[in-house]
């Protein structure tokens, strides 16, 4: 019988964790050809998640919990908890049932054909008409920048061969993007759509900081456009600030008496001068971020401990 991992992700989940556990279990039910694991990773949550998974394994030895050592972000703890899966295939499905877990079925369907990564792609979602348009906008820029073509509307909910899996765990990076690695290993993705449904216990863990970090690191870590942005606008404003000074010096020499330029033109244009540098040296400093954050090269989480592995 093949083994499917599930990947859930968690922190400060108390109202979610049991409920998510209880529907992939149901499914598994009427898979009868397939085992499962289904690993929990917290993030050191505040709450009773921990409490409630532990009471979740002592019944149930599928279910497997790796609690960091501390909170290591949204990023590194959800990649980790990937590699340490032994499926033939991996599934990661967030805690808060916003990836609908009734699509375990879809996906091995697609798999079970020979695709190596079949993913879900929210073409529509329930939540903030808002931050949902935020996204797709994101989603489209970040795939007009990149130098390889991303999936649109893709959050990581999917499913990944075991093939795919041993690819990531040669792949060294300590802060990765997994968007972006997904659609950089290259295989084809088959692509599922569905509605996202909204959150219905809790409130999102994301906050302003962690919806930027992560839009940040898929320009930094797929594009240079930023960059070559930062040398093409500076050579542009280069040539527009010579032809200006060009302009007020002939104008000077015609009328040497009558011209007087005042000091509004040279405080806007200083203003103005200024923001674009600061913009573009803020640019720099997350390539050079990324660059320290590589250097460092820290394993990407610390783990408290372990249960039923």
């Amino acid at each position: 019988m093949k083994l499917i991992s599930i990947v859930t992700p968690c922190y400060n989940e108390e109202e979610n964790v049991e409920v998510v556990y209880r529907e992939v279990k149901l499914i598994f039910e009427s898979l009868k050809d397939y085992r499962y694991e289904h690993i929990f990773i917290d993030n050191a949550s505040k709450d009773k998640t921990v409490q409630i998974l532990k009471s979740i394994a002592k019944v149930d030895k599928n279910v497997k919990i790796i609690v960091n050592a501390r909170n290591f972000g949204h990023i590194r703890s959800p990649y980790h908890a990937l590699l340490q899966a032994k499926g033939d295939a991996v599934i990661s499905i967030v805690a808060d049932l916003q990836d609908p877990p009734s699509m375990i079925v879809d996906f091995i369907r697609k798999w079970e054909e020979g695709c190596k990564i079949v993913v879900g792609v929210k073409k529509h979602s329930e939540e903030s008409l808002i931050m949902f348009s935020i996204r797709k906008t994101y989603y489209r820029l970040i795939n007009r920048l990149s130098e390889v073509e991303m999936i649109k509307d893709f959050t990581g909910f999917g499913l990944y061969d075991k093939r795919i899996i041993e690819i990531l765990r040669e792949i060294k990076d300590p802060y990765p993007y997994f968007r972006g690695l997904i659609a950089d290993i290259g295989f084809e993705a088959v692509k599922i759509v569905y509605t996202q449904p909204a959150r219905e216990r809790g409130i999102t863990k994301n906050n302003f900081y962690t919806l930027y970090d992560i839009a940040m690191l898929g320009f930094v870590n797929h594009s240079k456009v930023p960059l070559r942005m930062a040398s093409f606008i500076g050579f542009v404003m280069a040539c527009l600030s010579l032809i200006v000074a060009l302009g007020y010096l002939i104008y000077k020499f015609i009328y040497w008496y009558e011209l007087t330029v005042g000091i509004a033109p040279l405080v806007i244009g200083l203003f103005f001068f200024a923001s674009v540098q600061l913009f573009f040296i803020g640019i720099i400093g997350e390539y050079v971020g990324s660059i320290y954050t590589q250097v460092k090269d820290r394993p990407l989480v610390i783990e408290k401990e372990r249960i039923n592995f």
